[in-house]
């Protein structure tokens, strides 16, 4: 009788894409039981840093298309985790903010998100050198310009 093949390894880019998406699930019930969405907690950790962003800075950090963000920001908006204000240095520009609800809100949700995560097996050092791994690689691959990125992987000559 032959031996079962060996396991392969899972890759990188779906180790990263289980891992992202076994997270997303956690965190998107303890959201959900709160009434929020998973891009609306991206929108809110951005804002809870209290500079106020431009939308084109929330699209590109929440991964969504301007359309998108604008409806959800207008929900936002609506049920006042957020506001807008016209930007002091270009009047032209919308800066988007927290409210004192939103930062209320982002509060109590990142305490309940960092208990459930406390909650897994992995080590706190393991956890916190996994943050710190991403960050190199999210750092490199952001250093590399899209342009070259795709030609670089379509074997083309930069």
């Amino acid at each position: 009788m032959a031996a079962p093949p060996a396991r392969q390894p899972l890759d990188l880019v779906q180790q990263l894409t289980r891992a992202e998406r076994l997270l997303a699930r956690r965190v998107t019930a303890i959201l959900t039981a709160a009434g929020h969405s998973l891009d609306a907690w991206h929108v809110i950790t951005l804002l809870a840093d209290g500079a106020g962003h431009h939308m084109t800075e929330i699209a590109e950090h929440a991964f969504l298309p301007p359309a998108t963000l604008t409806k959800l920001v207008d929900h936002l908006v609506d049920v006042n985790l957020v506001y807008r204000r016209v930007d002091d240095l270009d009047r032209r520009r919308i800066r988007v903010f927290l409210t004192r609800r939103g930062r209320e809100v982002h509060q109590r949700l990142s305490s309940q998100i960092a208990a459930s995560v406390a909650e897994l097996p992995a080590a706190r050092a393991d956890q916190e050198l996994l943050v710190e791994l991403l960050g190199r690689l999210v750092e490199a691959l952001d250093a590399t310009p899209a342009r070259d990125r795709y030609a670089l992987s379509a074997g083309e000559p930069t």
